[in-house]
């Protein structure tokens, strides 16, 4: 591992240049990497560049604003693609898909958690292709590949054929979230990246709104009409999928080192922007030391049993909501509409805590909490109030969408208060490994022979969102304390000295000026 550098660099905020140290002479004390390491080392070579190099909050906004206007929107629609593909089951139970499948017993929820499955042998190798290749390549390759998954969905008429293709649609859908969560700290600081992360992840509120109301459509055609009104649900999706592929291929850059939407200038910029991150944008070099550390990570087995016990209700809501609400006894037409609601309250949870987290310091565990706190009481209000609460009942199981706000959390902690790429990487996949096995689960919670109350699904959401409480409250707790005991023993943080070492790809363990963000 490389050594750390005993560099002091310029601040940005310097008003006067004329005290600005030689670039030339900071760039010797800098650790001197070989062709091999520079290559490896993505944006290092434009960090350098930037050092010494004054930045005006303008030109700061500036680079921002194009990089919201252009990463931004393509992660959000992506993500919020990858959703509606992997949930259309969802609304064309509404239209007799299990009858047209011949599907009995449980089978429909195998259906539902195969995707899971795929996704889990899907997400190691798509997160060392997105380390080692141009990601928006990855992307777009595995974009348009789930995207005929979903065409093809339209032809099965056997419930093994239809497991089969909802397997490979995980496969290839595996690239998306771990992928979009570890580029978020490609292109904003520490302070922007959960904001984003929750405008980006609101995708699935905004995905499931839209589904809501393109189901809504198609049950107003008649029952009769071909293809069936299932089969219509699967070609829209899954052609707008396939199309949006080509946007990811030839308008997404892989890093701002080589955004073609940003001048030469602006790219050193951007780089320097998340050099402050102290965590590094991307190594292409697998670091089997790194790997090893994240296993034991205190913070990755937390989040591990967090989003483990999270993703079972998440199933449940994902593949059933629509079921949960009809047997509450509304219309099918009704119940689309109602279901639009609870994507709803997720998109304005999650904005809300975006800006809470962007306004108040150290806010990001204790905003998890209270809406992870929400979560719990929503669904013991579901568990326990009485059948004949119709709307006490739907208004609780609305609320547990604000759920998603603890997940966004746990997934900016990977990528502010983790250094080291394979670092990341290693523990974005180990979280979204339970998530995987969480929604796998999560169906199996919902029998057929407990409607309409479903009394196994409403305590599993309880259980699953009081875990969640307990491990964002223990993570806290352990970055808390971790700042302290840094502090009584290295003494205040050396910030350029960190910055230095996040870019040379040292993890948090290593550079004792790294101090977590709460």
């Amino acid at each position: 591992m490389v050594a750390k550098s005993e560099l002091h660099h310029v601040s940005t905020r310097q008003s006067d240049t004329s005290n600005v140290n030689n670039p030339q002479e900071e760039k010797k004390h800098l650790h001197q990497l070989d062709a091999v390491q520079e290559e490896q080392a993505v944006g290092y070579r434009e960090y350098v560049e930037g050092l010494g190099l004054e930045v005006t909050n303008a030109e700061n906004r500036r680079v921002r604003w194009k990089i919201d206007l252009i990463i931004l929107p393509i992660f959000l629609i992506t993500q919020a693609l990858q959703f509606m593909d992997k949930t259309a089951l969802n609304y064309a139970n509404l239209f007799g898909y299990q009858k047209a499948l011949g599907l009995k017993g449980l089978q429909f929820n195998y259906l539902s958690a195969m995707v899971y499955c795929g996704y889990f042998f899907g997400q190691y190798p798509c997160g060392w292709l997105i380390g080692r290749f141009p990601a928006q390549r990855i992307l777009a390759i595995s974009c348009l590949s789930w995207g005929v998954c979903v065409l093809i969905l339209t032809q099965c008429r056997t419930f093994s054929s239809a497991m089969g293709v909802r397997f490979l649609m995980g496969l290839f859908e595996a690239a998306v979230t771990p992928g979009l969560t570890l580029m978020t700290g490609f292109w904003y600081t520490r302070n922007e990246i959960p904001l984003r992360q929750c405008i980006w992840y609101s995708a699935l509120g905004l995905g499931g709104i839209v589904g809501s109301y393109i189901a809504m459509g198609v049950s107003t055609l008649p029952a009769t009409m071909k293809p069936e009104r299932w089969e219509l649900i699967f070609f829209i999706l899954g052609g707008v999928t396939c199309v949006w592929a080509f946007v990811i291929y030839f308008c997404l850059p892989d890093a701002p080192s080589n955004a073609r939407f940003l001048n030469s200038h602006e790219r050193i910029i951007a780089v320097k922007r998340v050099a402050g991150n102290e965590t590094g944008i991307k190594n292409k070099a697998f670091n089997w030391e790194q790997a090893k550390v994240a296993l034991v990570d205190p913070k990755m087995m937390l989040l591990f049993v967090s989003v483990f016990a999270a993703a079972i209700p998440n199933g449940v809501v994902n593949s059933f909501s629509t079921i949960i609400i009809k047997d509450m006894g509304f219309s099918t037409t009704k119940t689309t509409e109602l279901k639009s609601v609870g994507d709803a309250v997720q998109v304005i949870a999650l904005f809300i805590g975006g800006a809470i987290t962007l306004n108040v310091p150290n806010s990001r565990l204790l905003t998890a909490t209270a809406a992870n706190t929400l979560c719990t009481v929503a669904a013991a209000c579901m568990a326990y109030l009485p059948r004949a609460n119709t709307w006490g009942r739907l208004v609780s199981f609305w609320l547990v969408n604000a759920q998603s706000v603890g997940f966004t959390i746990s997934l900016v902690t990977i990528s502010s208060n983790m250094g080291g790429y394979t670092h990341r990487a290693i523990a974005s996949a180990m979280v979204f490994t339970a998530y995987c096995w969480g929604n796998f689960a999560g169906p199996f919670v919902v029998k057929p022979s407990q409607a309409p109350r479903y009394e196994g699904a409403t305590i599993g959401l309880l259980v699953g969102y009081a875990i969640k409480l307990g491990c964002h409250l223990g993570l806290l707790a352990y970055m808390f304390l971790m700042n302290r005991y840094r502090e009584r023993k290295y003494g205040p943080a050396d910030k350029a000295a960190s910055d230095e070492a996040g870019m040379l790809d040292e993890t948090e363990f290593q550079n004792k000026n790294f101090r977590y963000v709460l």
